[in-house]
Parts: structure tokens; sequence; C-alpha cells
């Protein structure tokens, strides 16, 4: 089946990423600056209106949803069966804004203070929507951020997390790691 709200394999191609994966679907109305640097893996699927640039590794068995922005310049990276609702916007790059230097990128840099530091989200992420995730955050593997969370430092693996700043509230289970080895073991690997 024929998906043209979707990039074909072709234009994927075409586009200069480091790496592209089988069956990854991009929407055509997805903004991508920087593809040279983006290593995309094997299921992974973005939708409409989302803004990814710079530096930026997704794993495998990913979904982006609308409206999302990965702002990379920092780096970002993406583990296996992480996803995103919609409107979750990921900076790995921020101004200063305590008002000691000049900001926007307008601004020679000799005049501005940019806090650069990578962005991790480990295998079985998952973010709510709206939430907002900034420079040097590295939210551990199996855990959850409920929407329009703010993190602004690392989360440990296997927490479900949420607020302003996201703090954790509890373990999460651990079940979908049964059913991840069941549907790896099946047709859908």
């Amino acid at each position: 089946m024929t998906h043209t709200s979707y990039y074909s394999d072709a234009e994927l191609s075409a586009l200069g990423f480091a790496h592209v994966g089988r069956n990854v679907r991009i929407s055509r109305h997805t903004s991508l600056y920087g593809t040279g640097g983006m290593s995309i893996g094997d299921n992974v699927r973005i939708d409409d209106f989302c803004v990814l640039s710079g530096r930026i590794a997704l794993g495998s068995h990913i979904h982006i949803a609308a409206y999302c922005g990965l702002f990379g310049g920092g780096g970002i990276t993406l583990g296996d069966f992480a996803g995103l609702s919609s409107r979750v916007s990921i900076y790995s790059e921020s101004e200063d804004y305590s008002g000691a230097c000049l900001t926007n990128p307008t601004i020679p840099d000799a005049y501005r203070r940019i806090d650069s530091a990578p962005v991790t989200l480990g295998r079985h992420t998952i973010v709510g929507a709206g939430a907002v995730i900034l420079p040097g955050a590295d939210i551990g593997d199996g855990s959850s951020v409920g929407a329009l969370s703010l993190v602004t430092r690392p989360l440990d693996p296997w927490g479900v997390y949420a607020g302003v700043p996201a703090r954790r509230l509890k373990a999460r289970k651990k079940d979908l790691l049964e059913h991840e080895r069941d549907f790896l073991g099946g047709a859908h690997g």
C-alpha cells in the first residue's frame, strides 16, 4: 500500500540522512534541517508538522506524534520503542535567560551564552503531550513523563514522572519487557 502523505523510500534516500532504516514513514509536512546529522532506525513514524534539526539519532519502533520539535544542536538520542505524544519539545541547546548576555540567533556568538548538552531518552520511554525536555536531560529506560511536564535533569529508569519540574511519582511496571520479547520473537521483529 502506498502512503502518499509520507515520503517514499527513494525520497528519504535523496534527503541526505546519515542512515535510514526499513519501514520509515516521515510525513511530507515535517520540516527537516541538517539531515546529514540524523540517523533513523527501523519502523519509525514521524507525523505531520514536526520539526527536526541538528544531530538526532532515532532507534527502532519509534513514534513521534504531530507538532513535536526536536532541536538537536547538542545531540538528541531516542532509544528503541520510545514515543513522543503531540507537541513534545526537546531542546539540546538553550540560551542564557539571566540577562547576562544577548540572546537569539541574529546575535554573534561572542555576545551570547548557549547551554548545550545532549538529551537522551532510553528504551521504552514515553513522553506525554506538551512536555518540554531541556539540555542535559537523560530519561532512563522505561520511564514515562506526564503531559505538560518540564524535564530539566536526568530521570532514573523505570519511573513515572510528572510536573513542573518533573518529579518521580512511582515505579513504572516492567510487563512491557515480556511483550517486547514476544513481539520481537514473532513475525513482527
